[in-house]
């Protein structure tokens, strides 16, 4: 039950950081492509192909989100992502 309020919370944070207005348009557009891709049930890789299956979704998700994080200019970087935690933060709580 903790995992699944802690996937709610970090979904919610990514959603919020997709959306929020001091998020470069590319940054936005690969964390909602990863967020799409996560809820997806197509993948690249089909799951039911042992390891290759999870793998691509262990690997390309992380990616996605690490170039869409770098993307955010240094200066806004800490300011966004602390505002956006406090807010998902607190929609977990109203849930």
């Amino acid at each position: 039950m903790k995992r699944l309020s802690r996937l709610k919370e970090e979904l919610t944070y990514y959603r919020l950081l997709a959306t929020h207005p001091s998020v470069p348009r590319v940054a936005r557009w690969l964390l909602a492509g990863a967020i799409a891709y996560l809820l997806s049930p197509i993948d690249l890789v089909p799951d039911f192909i042992p390891v290759l299956g999870q793998l691509d979704d262990a690997v390309i998700v992380p990616g996605m989100i690490w170039l869409a994080l770098s993307l955010i200019p240094r200066e806004t970087r800490i300011r966004v992502r602390r505002e956006c935690r406090r807010t998902s933060g607190h929609a977990r709580a109203r849930l």
